[in-house]
């Protein structure tokens, strides 16, 4: 999305790759999910960001939402072809019957592909750099508050080292996690679920 908007960085810093190692970030690929695997919570963690230099881009502070948004908005869309894959692959399964065999492992693993995507699309939305809606954030705030914001930025990942595994781990009953992002994730999952059982009747009318 950056380079459409006239920003070229990830490209000159080879980050448009499929190579998983270019896009390790030692806090959100290492670090965060072995805390949170000791600590026996939810494990969860995130890439190294893209790089984006937004004076490069048209109109910085719209094309900073719009590249942000691309991120948890492309997680939306391939949970969308999971649940239509989904529904294409139980459509032969008359009667509730359930997929047997190599089928039902498929189907196990689109559903988890399908669920895990809209999550991290959620997840991706906190206003907490350096996650996605934090930039959206602040895009929307007028320019002194935003420039406010932007300097949480520079403690963004012990912000989130703080708010997603310290305190969670010192206070009983504080899962910003499970009480702010999984409720959502649950009720967007149900209309792709409702997708996929309308593609597997549709197709096997």
């Amino acid at each position: 999305m950056a380079r459409l908007l006239g920003d070229p960085t990830a490209a000159e810093m080879r980050r448009l790759s499929l190579n998983p190692l270019r896009h390790i970030d030692p806090i959100g690929t290492v670090v965060v999910p072995g805390m949170l695997a000791l600590a026996h919570l939810p494990v969860f963690g995130w890439a190294k960001p893209v790089p984006v230099d937004f004076r490069r881009l048209g109109n910085p502070r719209r094309d900073m939402m719009l590249v942000a948004a691309a991120g948890p908005g492309s997680n939306l869309i391939l949970a969308g072809i999971g649940a239509v894959l989904l529904g294409l692959l139980v459509r032969g399964f008359a009667g509730g019957e359930s997929p047997p065999g190599l089928a039902g492992f498929v189907a196990l693993n689109l559903v988890n592909f399908l669920t895990i995507n809209i999550f991290l699309a959620l997840f991706n939305l906190l206003p907490i750099p350096p996650f996605d809606g934090s930039h959206i954030v602040e895009g929307l705030l007028p320019m002194r508050l935003a420039r406010a914001y932007g300097r949480v930025r520079q403690v963004g990942f012990a912000l989130v080292l703080v708010v997603l595994i310290v305190l969670p781990s010192l206070i009983p009953g504080f899962d910003p996690v499970g009480k702010v992002v999984v409720p959502p994730v649950q009720w967007l999952t149900g209309y792709y679920f409702a997708l996929a059982e309308l593609v597997a009747g549709v197709t096997g009318s």
